[in-house]
C-alpha cells in the first residue's frame, strides 16, 4: 500500500523512490500506462499524471506489481578533514563515502566546515532533523577544540557565560566549557550559528587550529567507526 511517512506524495515520487527509478523515469512510465493506483475501496483512480497525489492507503502498481516506499533511513558518518558536506560539489564530498544504492534521498542534518571532523548525521526523514536542527530545539552540540594558544579560566568563563561575535551583536546563549588542557577542551553549545565555534574561541583571544564533533543532543559519535566510515543510527538513539 502507499504509505508514505510524510502523508501524501507526488506520484512521480512515489514511484521513483519505491522503484529505484529517476523521476524522469517515472513520469514516462505514468505517461505510458504502465502505473495504476486504486483507492482503498479498491476503484481505480483514472487521469493520472506525474503530479497526482497518492494518499496513504492507496495502492500503487508498476506493471501490476505492488511499490511500497522504502522505510526512513538514519545514519551516523564519521567525518574526516578534506570532505564538504554537500550531496554535489567539485571538492570531495561526505556523500561520497556512502554507496550509490543507500544515497537516494539522503539529507545532511547540521553541516561540518571542511577541515571539521566528527560526527555527522543523514537521514531521508526530513521531519527528524528539523527536530534536531531548528534553532527553537536549542539541540546540544558538543566539540573537541584545540587552540593556537593556552586558555586560561577567565576566557573559559566568559565561553560560558556567552560572548559577542564579531558583525553579531547578539551574545552566544550560555555554553559548557571544559578546559582538557591548556590548549584543549569540551565545548557544548546550543546553537548553530555560521562558524559559530571558531568565532567564539575568536571572540576570547585565541585560534582553533583542530575541531572535533563528538555528539549532536543524545547522539555520540561510536569511538570504534573510523574516520570515513558510516552505519545505521540505532532505534534508540533514532529516539
Amino acid at each position: 500500500m502507499a504509505d508514505s511517512p510524510t502523508g501524501p506524495a507526488r506520484l512521480d515520487f512515489f514511484v521513483a523512490h519505491a522503484a529505484g527509478l529517476s523521476r524522469k523515469q517515472a513520469k514516462a512510465l505514468i505517461r505510458g500506462g504502465a502505473v495504476t493506483v486504486t483507492g482503498e475501496d479498491g476503484a481505480p483512480r483514472t487521469g493520472l499524471k506525474a503530479n497526482s497525489s497518492v494518499a496513504p492507503g492507496e495502492c500503487v502498481r508498476l506493471d501490476g506489481a505492488v511499490l511500497t516506499l522504502p522505510g526512513e533511513r538514519y545514519l551516523m558518518l564519521h567525518k574526516p578533514a578534506g570532505r564538504v558536506c554537500a550531496l554535489e560539489d567539485a571538492l570531495p564530498t561526505v556523500i561520497d563515502l556512502i554507496p550509490a544504492e543507500q544515497r537516494r534521498g539522503l539529507r545532511i542534518v547540521g553541516r561540518l566546515d571542511r577541515d571539521t571532523t566528527g560526527l555527522l548525521l543523514l537521514t531521508t526523514d526530513g521531519q527528524w532533523a528539523h527536530r534536531l536542527m531548528s534553532p527553537r530545539h536549542h539541540c546540544a552540540k558538543r566539540y573537541r577544540v584545540t587552540t593556537a594558544e593556552p586558555l586560561d579560566d577567565a576566557q573559559l568563563t566568559r565561553l560560558r557565560d556567552g560572548v559577542v561575535l564579531h558583525d553579531d551583536p547578539a551574545p552566544t546563549r550560555p555554553a559548557e566549557a571544559r578546559a582538557l588542557s591548556d590548549t584543549e577542551l569540551l565545548l557544548t553549545i546550543s546553537e548553530g550559528r555560521y562558524h559559530q565555534v571558531k568565532r567564539m574561541l575568536a571572540a576570547v583571544g585565541t585560534r582553533v587550529v583542530a575541531l572535533h564533533r563528538e555528539a549532536v543532543g543524545h547522539i555520540e559519535l561510536d569511538p570504534d567507526l573510523p574516520a570515513g566510515a558510516w552505519r545505521p543510527l540505532t532505534d534508540a538513539e533514532i529516539g
